[in-house]
Order: structure tokens, then C-alpha cells, then sequence
């Protein structure tokens, strides 16, 4: 549960960045006040938008049954897949210019429409952060049912706690804290746990006869390290592992990471890729 505690923590930190580059960007303008109160309506609508969608995909477990729900849970597996690992990708290339890009949007939005642009800027910003967290928390906890599901939320209300302390904790000029080697050892938590929502859909998927298996038993660690009970259930759930693989899940993981290196690889070589400790937000006098 893990992976749940630092998909929180990362998307829930970014959207205090957020804020905080534009808090810092409204400290230097004319009219702060009534701009700082728009910005916090922004955040309201922002947040407003990522509990509809909660709402949505959660009111799908009622709404919907049989295949029909199973088609949807796998949809939203896939889509966190994607998402996560697109997220990483992003970060990786504007986290460097993500402080400038924010604050020159935040620039045109109150030329072109005032405050109401601003409150725009905002609630798009923090609605995308949100909206993409209930995506990941519904692709973790359709794999959880009981005492795992609490767990899982409560691991997810721990991230946004520690969060808010870690985004306290710059604000106040904590400068041991490094933005690089935090957001790189989250990246590679997320890339696991996205791959492992990868595994979790092609399961269902074979499941459903959707997708062939290649080959039933591709071989058999159970003996060595079983993936029902102890160690093998964590890295089931958190990594994907799997005792009994099919070919047609080692495919989907040796496609799903050929592409993360070459992506990763093209970083490498591109040095104008993102430095994420730039993204830190000034903080307002």
C-alpha cells in the first residue's frame, strides 16, 4: 500500500506547487488581495471538479454489473496505467520551466480575463492533480476489497498529510530538502505501480477471454516465493509480480518497460530534460 501513500504524496505536493508559484506570482502584483481570493477560488473549483469525477467513478459500482463493470474497472486501470506513466514522462521534460510556464499563464489569464482567468488557471491546474489521483486510487482499489481498501485510503490520506508538511517545510526554508532525489525515487515507485496496473488489466483481461493467454504456464516459482500470502502478495499487489505468469503478461511488461527505457533513454540524451527541484516555489514576502 505503499505506492498508494506515494501517488498521494506526489500528485497532492504538485498541486501545492502549484499554488505556491502562483501565491508568489500574485505577491508581486497590484491588486494581491482580491487576486489571492480569486486564486483560492480557483483551488475551490479545482477541487470541486476532481470530487465529481470521484463521484462518477466510484457511483460506476452501482450504476453498472457483470461484464459491463468489469469492462469499466479494466478501462480505469488502463487509463491510471497511462496516466501515471505519462505523468512521469511530463515532469521529466517541463518540470524545469514548470515555475515560468505557470506564471506566464497566470499573466495572459488576468490580461484576457482578469481574475476570472486566474481562478481559471488555478482550477484547471488543481482539478488535472486531483481528477488524476481518483483515477490512480480507483485503479489500486479495484485489485482491494475489506481490510485492504482501508488500508489503502488510509495510507492515501497519510500522503496528502505528509504532503502538506513537506510543502510547509520548503515554505519555511527547509533547505535539506531536495525536490530531485525525492520526485526521482517517487518516479520509479510510480512507474512499478503503473505496471502493475498494466498486469492487473491484461489478468482480467485473459479472465474475460478477451485476450489470449501465448502460453498458460510460462513457469512456476509458488515454492520459492508464492504470490497469494507474505512477501509475494506484496510485490503482487505493488509491483506485479506474478508466480505463474502467462506469455501474454510478460509480453505486456516487455512492452510496457522497453517503452519507459526508451523514453527515459531520450531524457538521457536530451540534456534540456527537467531538473525537478527548479519547480520550488518562491515563497511570498
Amino acid at each position: 500500500m505503499l505506492n498508494a501513500l506515494i501517488v498521494v504524496w506526489r500528485e497532492s505536493l504538485e498541486a501545492m506547487l502549484v499554488v505556491g508559484v502562483l501565491l508568489a506570482w500574485i505577491a508581486r502584483q497590484e491588486d494581491a488581495s482580491r487576486l489571492r481570493r480569486t486564486l483560492w477560488s480557483g483551488v475551490g473549483g479545482g477541487t470541486l471538479l476532481a470530487l465529481a469525477l470521484a463521484f462518477l467513478a466510484y457511483g460506476a459500482q452501482t450504476w453498472l454489473d457483470g461484464e459491463s463493470l468489469e469492462l469499466f474497472q479494466i478501462g480505469m486501470l488502463l487509463l491510471a496505467c497511462v496516466l501515471m506513466t505519462q505523468m512521469v514522462m511530463w515532469m521529466r521534460r517541463h518540470g524545469a520551466s514548470m515555475k515560468r510556464e505557470l506564471e506566464a499563464g497566470a499573466s495572459r489569464a488576468a490580461e484576457t480575463g482578469g481574475r476570472l482567468g486566474v481562478a481559471l488557471v488555478a482550477a484547471l491546474a488543481i482539478g488535472r492533480e486531483g481528477m488524476e489521483t481518483v483515477v490512480f486510487l480507483y485503479g489500486m482499489a479495484a485489485e482491494r476489497q475489506g481490510s485492504e481498501l482501508l488500508g489503502l485510503y488510509g495510507m492515501a490520506a497519510l500522503g496528502f498529510v505528509i504532503a502538506g508538511l513537506t510543502a510547509w517545510a520548503v515554505a519555511r526554508g527547509a533547505r535539506f530538502f531536495s525536490y530531485r532525489t525525492v520526485f526521482r525515487v517517487s518516479e520509479v515507485v510510480l512507474l512499478v505501480t503503473a505496471g502493475s496496473l498494466l498486469g492487473a488489466a491484461v489478468d482480467r483481461l485473459i479472465g474475460m477471454d478477451w485476450l489470449p493467454t501465448l502460453m498458460d504456464l510460462v513457469w512456476d516459482t509458488s515454492a520459492v516465493l508464492d504470490d497469494g500470502s507474505g512477501l509475494g502478495q506484496v510485490l503482487s499487489t505493488f509491483a506485479g509480480y506474478r508466480a505463474q505468469p502467462t506469455a501474454m503478461l510478460l509480453l505486456a511488461y516487455a512492452l510496457y518497460w522497453g517503452y519507459v527505457a526508451l523514453r527515459l533513454r531520450s531524457f538521457t540524451l536530451n540534456p534540456s530534460s527537467v531538473r525537478a527541484d527548479s519547480c520550488q516555489p518562491t515563497a511570498a514576502p
